[in-house]
């Protein structure tokens, strides 16, 4: 059967709306907590600015370049851009909606006000803002006028701003244009002592209050907010770059002052200033966004982290809890030894892969520690242990992406500081991204050489792993070892091994891996055999798999899709995907694992990976699938994807139309299935606490029911 038809599939940048969309829906619930409807919202923004700065740059660029190849949606690179644009004037008007008309009153409400506009000052909160300009915020501006002498300056990207229209006081002259730049490096949220209230104004409306004291020779006839967004999309030519560090470095200057494809003004603003910013900045009409609010909501998650309002937050979302396996001052190497080993993160505390690193740096008989990082934190514990590996005279290779899209700078600086230490550094490799979580371990031992490996479905980040949902297995395998040394071989510049145990690799192999397993699955259905798919990921728009799914799908494969963001294939297509169901869970916690189930007959087999079903994952990243094979990991495996699948409370179903629909419309009791896992890993570590060194059996995993 043909799959080609474009009918059969979703554009993607419309299905990442979409998902911002799911977001929004956080925001606008109101069995949420206020302050994580704020947060969701802040979400919301955060994400559409890198969707604007990286996908939507992208689109600009291929109608700027006339290209006209379709996207397996059959749309235009022209086509997309205006659906895109349409839509994302709407999902804007939406935000603000919320903003406006639900969240700020109901901070009212609880005694929070955030002061929107200066003019609505009392005499004494307006003497507190002014002296507080004085002291505070007047001496980091630096005003910028604009004449025959001082041409129009660089707006950086995603900066806030304050233009004017001025006039000089003797009234001679034209108007003139001035601009300010609101300084990141003060608090956008100023608090206003108030013995009643919360009472707080935003940074921009304090400058725009006191403007007129930074053009003393001049009256101001006003003067509006506005931000820009630029193309941010680096183009690093690696094969024509001597050295690929300074290549990045150069490219991350040019980041900054790329081309503008996104202004947002104050709703009201003067006509004629904003003639003159969209003249200057060269844009088009369709690209502004008249804001009926503050620009940029992300401040809302510094409104998040004001101290005093737990009882606007969510409390049933724990902290991390210890891995039972890992008491203090356990001898990892010892317990590994004892079997392998599962985290489910952010449930389970990242601390042992933490700790893993930390040991081997102190241990005599560990003779080398191989590690690919992809974004790691901004004081990473982790480096920390690498540098004192080396330190301590350990071979230590570490894989440094920089090109992970904007941690790139971060990088940079790690990279450095590794090299300073003694470690062997490598800058990821030309024309591929290294996206896979892997450590190696290589320890003397008393029979000889054994390896400790570390694979995970997330970054390497402390500071992520209390907010991603990952999965990550501890393993000293053999032949998981032998692969993992072939990885870093390859990583390194040797050749590809002829054999591989277990480990599959993408851009090598991975992607026929999954679609050998989705036929087989296809195969068995055909026989009249037991065929189940159960996949949990980011994002699919992998053209090949998709068909592979259809395929599967119209031989009677049930298939269960857990997708966090982009889906670009339909569900309910007569003859084509009635035996595909697709589900989001948008959450307190960003899902971000990736875990594989194929039923294989009555024999599952279980993966686990750092790769999303889409081409840049199989076919331009460095990917790892790794098996899950123990029966008590397989087994909490499928105990976090029956969960998510019972999930009524988080979880939105993609409908035949394309549109989602919260799962709990239908659903006769709520089921949460994050604060389901955060329960279960506390019931799991007090069990351990209680037992205290008693050998007691406790069970491996609780199911949901």
């Amino acid at each position: 059967m043909d799959f080609s038809d474009v009918s059969y599939y979703t554009n993607r940048e419309l299905s990442w709306l979409l998902f911002d969309k799911r977001v929004l829906e956080e925001a606008k619930d109101k069995d949420n907590p206020l302050f994580e409807r704020l947060k969701f919202l802040s979400i919301t923004a955060s994400n559409l600015d890198e969707f604007f700065m990286v996908r939507v740059a992208s689109l600009k660029d291929m109608v700027s370049a006339d290209y006209k190849k379709k996207d397996i949606a059959g749309m235009t690179a022209k086509e997309q851009l205006a659906s895109v644009i349409e839509q994302t004037h709407k999902l804007v008007g939406q935000q603000y909606n919320v903003y406006n008309k639900s969240l700020m009153p109901q901070l009212a409400e609880c005694g929070i006000r955030i002061i929107s506009h200066h003019e609505d000052l009392n005499k004494e909160d307006a003497e507190y803002v002014d002296r507080y300009f004085a002291d505070n915020v007047y001496p980091v501006l630096t005003p910028m006028a604009v004449d025959s002498s001082r041409p129009f300056p660089l707006i950086r990207n995603r900066s806030l701003n304050l233009g004017a229209l001025m006039k000089k006081k003797n009234g001679e002259g034209e108007l003139e244009f001035a601009t300010v730049q609101v300084p990141s490096v003060l608090s956008r949220i100023v608090a206003i002592p108030d013995a009643k209230v919360t009472k707080v104004i935003l940074l921009e409306e304090v400058i725009e209050r006191n403007i007129h004291k930074l053009f003393l020779n001049y009256d101001i006839v006003c003067s509006y907010p506005f931000r820009i967004m630029r193309n941010a999309d680096l183009s690093i030519e690696e094969d024509e770059a001597e050295d690929l560090l300074q290549e990045i470095e150069r490219q991350l200057k040019k980041r900054q002052w790329g081309q503008v494809i996104r202004l947002e003004v104050e709703a009201g603003i003067d006509a004629r200033l904003l003639k003159l910013i969209r003249e200057e900045l060269e844009i088009e009409q369709e690209d502004i966004y008249a804001i009926s609010g503050p620009l940029d909501l992300t401040f809302l998650m510094k409104m998040y982290g004001l101290d005093g309002f737990e009882d606007l937050k969510e409390h049933s979302y724990l902290k991390p809890q210890p891995v039972p396996e890992f008491r203090e001052e356990t001898d990892m190497f010892a317990k590994i030894r004892e079997g392998d080993i599962m985290m489910h993160h952010p449930y389970q505390t990242f601390e042992p892969v933490v700790n893993f690193i930390r040991q081997a740096a102190k241990d005599p008989d560990v003779l080398a520690i191989k590690q690919t990082l992809y974004r790691v934190s901004g004081n990473s514990p982790i480096v920390a242990a690498l540098e004192q590996a080396a330190d301590n005279g350990k071979q230590v290779s570490v894989l440094v992406e920089l090109k992970a899209r904007f941690d790139e700078e971060n990088n940079i600086v790690w990279a450095k500081k590794l090299e300073k230490a003694g470690c062997h550094v490598i800058y990821g490799l030309v024309g591929l991204k290294t996206h896979s979580k892997i450590t190696l371990v290589v320890r003397r031992e008393e029979h000889g050489i054994r390896r400790y490996v570390h694979l995970g479905t997330g970054n390497y980040n402390d500071t992520t792993a209390k907010l991603y949902t990952d999965v990550g297995i501890f393993t000293c395998s053999e032949s998981i070892g032998e692969d993992a040394t072939a990885v870093f071989n390859m990583l390194s510049g040797y050749s590809e091994p002829r054999n591989w145990n277990k480990l599959s690799l993408a851009p090598l192999w991975l992607k026929d891996r999954f679609l050998h397993l989705i036929r087989r699955e296809t195969d068995y259905a055909k026989q009249g055999r037991t065929a189940h798919i159960i996949a949990k990921m980011n994002a699919l728009c992998d053209k090949d798999i998709i068909e592979a799914l259809y395929a599967a799908s119209t031989a009677g494969v049930k298939i269960d899709l857990i997708i966090r963001g982009i889906c670009c294939l339909k569900v309910g297509i007569p003859g084509v995907s009635e035996n595909i169901k697709v589900r989001s869970i948008v959450g307190n916690y960003l899902e971000h694992a990736r875990i594989f189930y194929f039923e294989n007959d009555g024999k599952p087999e279980y993966y686990c990976s750092s790769a999303d079903w889409m081409p840049r994952n199989l076919e331009r990243r460095v990917e790892i699938l790794f098996p899950v094979e123990k029966p008590q990991l397989q087994e909490k495996l499928r105990n976090i994807l029956d969960c998510q699948m019972r999930d009524t409370v988080k979880a939105s179903v993609l409908k035949r139309d394309g549109s989602y629909e919260k799962a709990g419309k239908r659903a006769k009791e709520p089921f949460n299935s994050q604060l389901h896992f955060c329960m279960e890993a506390r019931e799991i570590a007090r069990a351990e606490k209680d037992i205290g060194n008693k050998r007691v059996f406790i069970p491996e995993t609780h199911h949901a029911e």
